[in-house]
């Protein structure tokens, strides 16, 4: 099952809007060339009109996602531009985006369980993430280190007074979560519910709410002293509808 939602941007640490098809495209195309080419030369290679190749170009420059360069002079006129593409951000969001696809993708196959599945991996992620943090006895405290995890993973959180409701305004993974939602967002929801057990002495609530908004999830943290095992975590079955506090 897909998801039809737009969600949150991709977890790429910037401002940047998601690149549409076409120009994804480009991008691809650019970063099989060995060398840097023309925007003719890539029209070919893309079967695009030279001008169509040219503006997506331009509004990859722009992106810093491409480097603009004059070719060596030859002769008379001035050189053409040569494109390349800048190396992926080393980020491990963009550094294990494809590999999260396939995995999640073969959990969705061959699992008996994906999403008990996909949270036991989740947990284990976060345990590593916190491994050696000494937990703290203010829940309120935990939370907000919990924050400053998912922002560093790339989730550009966005919480209440209180830290307790938070809009998931990125996601590192987010085509694959539009692919395969209950893998890839257990994983994150294990994630989340085992690191703020792992930062905090007090046992608290995790409930993801995957696409609940049109540009964000919601991920919902509360105090709590029921257990913490994997029957505690709430899965919704259905996006939140707008306006509704669950």
């Amino acid at each position: 099952m897909s998801v039809e939602n737009n969600g949150p941007l991709p977890g790429s640490g910037s401002n940047r809007l998601p690149l549409s098809r076409q120009r994804r495209d480009v991008l691809q195309h650019l970063r099989g060339q060995a060398a840097p080419v023309t925007a003719t030369t890539l029209a070919h290679v893309c079967a695009l009109h030279t001008n169509t190749v040219r503006e997506h170009l331009d509004a990859l420059v722009d992106d810093d996602l491409v480097v603009r360069e004059r070719s060596a002079p030859a002769g008379r006129g001035r050189p053409a531009w040569r494109y390349r593409a800048r190396p992926p951000q080393a980020s491990p969001a963009r550094e294990y985006a494809g590999l999260a696809a396939v995995l999640a993708a073969q959990i969705a196959r061959s699992s008996t369980d994906p999403r008990a599945d996909a949270l036991a991996a989740g947990e284990d992620w976060g345990r590593v993430l916190t491994a050696g943090q000494e937990p703290t006895a203010d829940p309120e405290e935990a939370r907000k280190r919990l924050l400053h995890l998912l922002g560093e993973i790339g989730f550009a959180p966005e919480a209440d007074a209180r830290t307790r409701r938070v809009r998931l305004r990125r996601c590192p993974f987010v085509e694959t979560a539009r692919e395969h939602p209950g893998v890839i967002c257990g994983v994150h929801e294990g994630l989340a519910r085992a690191a703020l057990g792992a930062l905090g002495e007090t046992p608290q609530d995790v409930e993801l709410l995957p696409f609940a908004e049109p540009d964000a999830c919601r991920l919902h943290l509360d105090t709590g002293t029921g257990p913490t095992g994997p029957d505690a975590v709430k899965h919704p079955h259905r996006p939140a509808t707008p306006g509704e506090d669950r």
